[in-house]
């Protein structure tokens, strides 16, 4: 019986142990799922509050209960640990680490490579790596096999490698990670197989690949048709205020085309840990092979630029009722990057809240997810919502549109609103201001 056959035998039986470094919003999930699934998972995260949390049973992440997480923390299902002396009993490891920007331009994929350092001195002979951790094409075939191979290690013989690029949506119930097909590309076909083989435990459908590059651009591909997209409509946005036409209004028309249209809606920024970073993982890999990505790097912009300009058309709406942003009081509601998520990475919010202050204007926020902001030049607990409160502020931002707040309460008692989605839509009140 060859390997690739004995180790399917191996995941019908269950007798395979799995291993998911990094337990954030990608690789909890995914540890769950495969606990789920009966198998002996060892969750590797070196975060100490993660770590605390994971030990009193409580989950840290909105697309996890804390019933859910209870569920498999058993002794023959997610075991957390706190090192990576664990691998050394695992059959497949499953790296999901994060990749932050250096610079705005310059990827950062030093925890890939912490991470992998430390799975090569634990490394169970025969072992599956898989990196998930989004990155540019030609990391796991130019950084992670030398850093696997250079401790003696061999391809084939050792360990097999391969890439398969998370696609979690935070927040979205519609696609659970069982629902979401993965995309596996392995160093060779036997490493693409094992992969496929692994995944197939846990979703619907895994489309294997011809490469790992083949794999790590199709999620930038992904993500870079999502933030040209948006780039798009912010500055048709941006355009049709400049026409006094209702954008919203126009998308709407659009979307009656049931053929060569997809909507996209502006905003004031995106964040998360895909959109604002992914992009530029391939705009940098694409210079190196001296190819300048013009979609990427404009969309980019034109999508950073979009917490100024929110600030700049609130200025306007304060200055026509001879307001000076300088002395004004504003409030912001929804401080995270998306709807009814806890998640904080990269919000526009956040920027609108920077800009507001450095212009001296007085800030507050309301955000049930978020009972305070502590960073170093920021210090704010989230308000409650009352006509009382609401009447003290000079205009108020929806910057986030979270399905639980009282908007109406907003709408009757606010000196004026500026909506930045949409949530107003079809009313015509006086005191609001759409993007």
């Amino acid at each position: 019986m060859s390997f690739l056959d004995e180790f399917r035998v191996r995941i019908k039986k269950k007798n395979l142990k799995v291993a998911v470094v990094g337990l954030g919003y990608v690789g909890l999930p995914l540890a769950i799922e495969f606990a789920k699934k009966g198998f002996l998972v060892f969750g590797v995260e070196i975060d100490k509050d993660r770590l605390a949390h994971l030990k009193k049973r409580e989950t840290y992440i909105s697309d996890v209960t804390s019933k859910e997480l209870k569920a498999v923390l058993v002794p023959k299902g997610l075991i957390p640990c706190g090192d990576f002396k664990s691998l050394r009993h695992a059959d497949v490891v499953i790296v999901c680490v994060p990749t932050p920007l250096k610079r705005k331009y310059h990827p950062d994929i030093s925890f890939i490579k912490e991470a992998i350092e430390s799975i090569s001195r634990n490394l169970k002979r025969g072992s599956l790596i898989i990196l998930e951790s989004t990155t540019y094409p030609g990391t796991t075939e130019e950084v992670i096999l030398p850093l696997l191979e250079k401790r003696g290690l061999r391809h084939g013989e050792d360990f097999f490698l391969c890439f398969s690029p998370e696609r979690i949506d935070p927040g979205n119930l519609r696609y659970p990670v069982s629902r979401i097909p993965k995309i596996i590309g392995g160093i060779s076909k036997d490493a693409g197989l094992l992969g496929k083989a692994v995944y197939e435990v846990i979703v619907e459908r895994a489309v294997m690949v011809s490469s790992t590059r083949v794999a790590e651009i199709t999620k930038l591909l992904e993500n870079t048709f999502r933030i040209v997209n948006i780039g798009l409509v912010d500055e048709m946005a941006m355009m049709a205020h400049k026409m006094n036409i209702d954008i919203w209004e126009v998308i709407d028309a659009a979307s009656t085309k049931p053929f060569g249209f997809m909507p996209f809606y502006p905003g004031p920024g995106v964040g998360g840990h895909c959109i604002p970073k992914d992009p530029l993982y391939l705009y940098w890999k694409a210079k190196k092979f001296g190819f300048r990505s013009r979609f990427i790097k404009l969309a980019s912009d034109v999508i950073s630029f979009m917490p100024g300009y929110v600030v700049n058309r609130v200025e306007a709406l304060l200055r026509d009722r001879g307001i000076d942003l300088s002395n004004s009081n504003i409030l912001i509601i929804g401080v995270t990057y998306k709807k009814d998520i806890k998640d904080l990475r990269k919000s526009p919010a956040l920027d609108i809240i920077e800009i507001l202050k450095k212009s001296k204007a007085k800030v507050a926020y309301h955000d049930p997810l978020v009972p305070y902001l502590k960073f170093p030049n920021l210090n704010l607990k989230s308000l409650m919502l009352n006509k009382t409160t609401l009447r003290k502020f000079d205009c108020t931002i929806i910057a986030t549109n979270h399905s639980f707040i009282d908007y109406g309460l907003i709408l009757n008692h606010s000196k004026s609103i500026f909506d930045t989605r949409n949530v107003y839509i079809g009313k015509a009140k006086g005191n609001i201001v759409r993007l």
